[in-house]
């Protein structure tokens, strides 16, 4: 099975074509989205353009197969316009034997004071900076953001695949990769 992850789209439509061509051309099985979906914030610079709708028709194609985690940034009345769910807090992906936790990750983090405190793998976005770490029992992968990156990274995505994960941005250039 193979599981692609992004994050924090913030209603920014422009990388979703990249992804589009990898759900196809990978034959990708799930599509998991940790949150952020339509809403930019106060903070955002309008060096893209904001196009909720695009981002929910993307998300709305894809329902079948998608597995949507709510963010800091989105609101009741979004999940409200969304034809499919949208979960809150923490989930469970159970593949090949471990246990993928999947989050938005302004809760739960590396490096967040309540570190999530069990066996496996929690994959999350948030901060908007792609990396893996390993602390004991736990690995954490933030898979960074497919339309806002920081610290000069391009719009990152990951991959899962035979009890690996890859973090690659939209030029396909791998950032990091992990067997787990």
């Amino acid at each position: 099975m193979k599981i692609l992850f992004i994050s924090d789209i913030h209603g920014i439509a422009t990388n979703l074509n990249v992804i589009e061509k990898k759900i196809k051309n990978e034959k990708i099985d799930k599509l998991v989205c940790l949150g952020d979906l339509y809403y930019a914030g106060p903070s955002y610079d309008n060096k893209y353009k904001i196009s909720s709708n695009r981002v929910l028709e993307f998300l709305t194609k894809h329902q079948d197969k998608l597995i949507c985690m709510m963010g800091n940034c989105d609101s009741t009345v979004d999940i409200k316009a969304s034809d499919f769910p949208i979960c809150s807090g923490v989930s469970l992906i159970n593949i090949d034997g471990l246990d993928i936790y999947i989050t938005h990750g302004n809760e739960y983090s590396f490096e967040k004071n309540r570190k999530f405190n069990h066996k496996g793998i929690l994959v999350y976005g948030h901060e908007h900076i792609p990396f893996i770490k390993k602390d004991k029992d736990m690995t954490y992968i933030n898979v960074g953001s497919i339309s806002l990156p920081r610290n000069n990274y391009a719009p990152t995505y990951a991959i899962y695949e035979n009890k690996t994960i890859t973090i690659y941005d939209i030029n396909d250039n791998i950032i990091e990769n992990i067997n787990l």
